[in-house]
């Protein structure tokens, strides 16, 4: 497997456009397409999540560039140290190099601020957003395939990638080693294909199981599914920089934590029915019962009093107290 086109896909004198570019411009796109519409059909305006949008957009690459540059980068000359002895590397986002973490982190606190200052119903939208930004992930891998990254160690499999010299990170860039011939597991399609499939399954659940689902829900669902593809992704990774000693990142930790809380708190929010759900049961039996009881010749007064038109010729009330009384009394005229 190797990219069919090359990483530049215009070039104007010194400007150029490159494919990594256009498919994050895609992502982004299409991404806040899905949010929006969803938001529109809970009943929100969909407006809100494009303005939103002009909020998120720089911080989140932001922090996704500064998580990659400062946390991801492996320690050494090919990594941090290439960054701090260049500085103005750290800026050149179209050479790749960006983590969904930091876009996360940073574009969701600047997300959670337009929602408040909006006033728009939060849990709504971050539903919205967690399908987005799996469409979206999965979408943005393409450009880790044409820039050659985020790819594993060797591997036989018929699937493996192709990396030119000029793309391979230590120790692979020992072409005496490894040379020109081996083939490196593509991380990209993994992540692509189990961001795409979480994009399947939440979408369905959104539509299927509407009447179950809480607001919020899907957020949540979000948050247990990208992270524990990610994490177990993550122990092939060559180009981050692990604890001493471990196979362990930061980003394992991150991903773990999230993990358990985002299930955690979906669990719990299901265990025990809301308050408000126990009003509407009972509101619907006590108006079924009201119905029964018309159906059947009766009239229904107030106070708790049901009159069996059948008695009213023989002088009888036929009384039925309120339901915290439990019980039943009969008057005679």
């Amino acid at each position: 497997m190797y990219p069919p086109v090359s990483p530049i896909l215009i070039q104007l004198g010194p400007i150029s456009i490159h494919w990594y570019g256009l498919t994050m411009t895609a992502a982004i796109f299409i991404g806040t397409l899905v949010a929006s519409s969803y938001v529109a059909r809970k009943g929100q305006n969909p407006n809100s999540i494009w303005e939103m949008l002009l909020w998120v957009l720089v911080p989140a690459l932001i922090g996704a560039r500064l998580y990659f540059v400062f946390i991801q980068s492996p320690r050494g000359p090919n990594g941090i140290d290439q960054y701090l002895a260049n500085p103005i590397e750290i800026l050149q986002i179209w050479r790749g190099g960006i983590h969904i973490y930091g876009a996360i982190i940073l574009g969701g606190i600047t997300a959670l601020l337009f929602i408040r200052i909006r006033k728009l119903p939060p849990l709504i939208f971050l539903d919205g957003i967690g399908l987005g930004l799996l469409i979206g992930q999965a979408i943005g891998r393409i450009g880790n395939f044409i820039n050659q990254e985020l790819y594993g160690p060797p591997t036989t499999l018929p699937w493996g990638l192709r990396i030119d010299a000029a793309h391979r990170v230590p120790p692979y860039d020992n072409l005496t080693r490894y040379p020109e011939s081996v083939r490196f597991q593509p991380l990209f399609l993994y992540e692509l294909t189990w961001d795409a499939l979480g994009f399947v399954v939440l979408y369905v659940i959104s539509r299927r199981f509407s009447n179950r689902l809480r607001n919020g829900d899907l957020f949540l669902l979000y948050l247990i599914w990208f992270p524990t593809g990610r994490f177990f992704i993550e122990f092939m990774r060559s180009d981050s920089w692990f604890f001493p000693g471990t196979p362990f990142d930061l980003v394992h930790i991150l991903s773990a934590i999230t993990v358990i809380t985002s299930a955690t708190i979906l669990i719990l929010r299901h265990r025990r029915r809301p308050a408000s759900e126990l009003t509407q049961t009972t509101a619907g039996v006590e108006s079924e019962d009201a119905d029964t009881a018309q159906n059947e010749g009766a009239s229904v007064g107030s106070n708790g009093k049901v009159v069996n038109d059948a008695d009213a010729n023989t002088g009888n009330e036929i009384k039925v107290d309120s339901p915290e009384a439990g019980t039943l009394g009969i008057e005679k005229g």
